[in-house]
């Protein structure tokens, strides 16, 4: 490995997304770890970018799971001694759109901040000392504009009529979440930002979307490569910020 090869862990990687977010970075010249829950599922996943030449390997890593998080952290401390790039790009959206804002189940929104929210807190925890060891640690929490209060709150904007609640709730925290975290790493050499992909079409939407997978990991992949002058504690989609 060469030592000023950048490291990165992409995690809810084996599709969608997280697959293209895998090979942006490769492409640019990273080191990527290609992380999901089943071993099988991430080898497969990584397998067609290892054949196109691109520096990607794969990890068992479920963000519900203590166990699994300790054991990938271990891993690539042992196989990479630091991690430069963190994206936590697991998600999931299980809301019954027809039961409205009070009419999700509590397991709805128990299980969706399990993955959403307590995942990224978990993941971010266990990784964050091989970012100090980074000499320029990143860390790209995607979230949504869904996530947006101030979109939600406006008559006039796009998402004003589509409430997703234990989804859009939960990345509403992750974005608390992440300007936390920028204040504690303020005088660090990490940065921490999160995202809105786009409204893309994966398979979390049935297809439906504006954008495709390619320009959906654009912003995730911007975030992962600033230098010393980029943000820290943003929101934003491609270069424009957007409102809390």
């Amino acid at each position: 490995m060469n030592n000023n090869e950048k490291i990165a862990l992409v995690t809810g990687a084996t599709r969608g997304i997280g697959t293209e977010t895998v090979r942006q970075l490769a492409e640019a010249g990273v080191r990527v770890v290609l992380a999901g829950r089943d071993a099988g599922k991430a080898e497969a996943a990584a397998t067609p970018l290892q054949a196109q030449g691109l520096p990607v390997e794969s990890i068992a890593l479920d963000v519900n799971d203590a166990a699994s998080i300790d054991a990938a952290a271990k891993a690539i401390g042992e196989r990479f001694g630091r991690l430069d790039i963190l994206v936590n790009n697991a998600g999931i959206m299980i809301d019954d759109i027809s039961k409205g804002v009070s009419g999700q189940g509590m397991d709805t929104w128990r299980t969706t901040f399990d993955t959403n929210l307590f995942g990224v807190v978990a993941v971010t925890k266990a990784f964050l000392p091989l970012l100090h060891k980074s000499q320029a640690g990143r860390i790209v929490n995607v979230s949504s504009a869904l996530g947006s209060m101030a979109l939600h709150a406006d008559p006039a904007s796009p998402i004003y009529h589509f409430k997703v609640p234990a989804y859009d709730v939960s990345k509403t925290a992750v974005n608390a979440w992440t300007v936390h975290l920028a204040y504690e790493l303020r005088d660090s050499a990490i940065k921490v930002n999160t995202i809105h992909p786009g409204y893309v079409k994966t398979d979390m939407n049935a297809g439906e979307g504006d954008l495709d997978v390619a320009d959906g990991a654009r912003t995730s992949v911007r975030l992962a490569l600033i230098d010393a002058d980029g943000p820290n504690g943003g929101y934003f989609h491609l270069d424009q910020a957007l409102p809390w």
